[in-house]
């Protein structure tokens, strides 16, 4: 939230739209709660926040979801609006690994923001690449997931909203 909501005001974007992925082809997919909760913690979360949007548009796709066919449908479904992607420094080192990333660099801007282990690599010379001196937070959801399994207090790193859901529902415990 703390990098969605600086790009909402620092940047030239009007919002900033949290893509809910089903099936991230880099993860697996016992790992992830529960798509339907998954999103349900994101509109928990940006709830108050007018600039901060939440998106099933994976729900409806092909899955494994692939940035490339998530960017362009929602193009299609939304001609009027211009999209970007917002990505870590160190997701932009391992962007030449992903689906038609050369097509994703000739039709859309990058906007990345930095990661304190991560220069970003050679695509942060690209033209399309922008990197931004966002806050940089050292706060992941595995060490959430996994310090709510170890019985840790961790309520005061997210908005009371999403602890209240996530406590409710006993996500993470086992």
């Amino acid at each position: 939230m703390v990098i969605a909501g600086y790009f909402s005001e620092f940047t030239d974007l009007e919002q900033v739209w949290f893509v809910v992925s089903p099936h991230n082809p880099l993860k697996e997919k016992h790992t992830l709660l529960q798509d339907y909760h998954r999103l349900a913690l994101v509109r928990v979360a940006i709830e108050d926040y007018r600039k901060l949007k939440a998106s099933d548009i994976e729900f409806k796709l092909p899955k494994p979801s692939y940035t490339i066919h998530t960017l362009t449908y929602m193009q299609e479904k939304f001609p009027e609006h211009q999209f970007v992607l917002l990505l870590g420094a160190d997701n932009l080192e391992t962007f030449h690994k992903w689906k038609n990333y050369e097509l994703i660099l000739d039709q859309y801007e990058l906007y990345v923001y930095p990661r304190k282990e991560s220069a970003g690599g050679e695509l942060l010379k690209h033209p399309k690449v922008k990197f931004f001196p966002a806050p940089v937070v050292e706060l992941s959801s595995t060490f959430i997931r996994t310090a709510i399994k170890n019985k840790k207090d961790v309520s005061y790193m997210m908005p009371e909203s999403v602890w209240k859901y996530i406590d409710e529902m006993r996500f993470y415990v086992k």
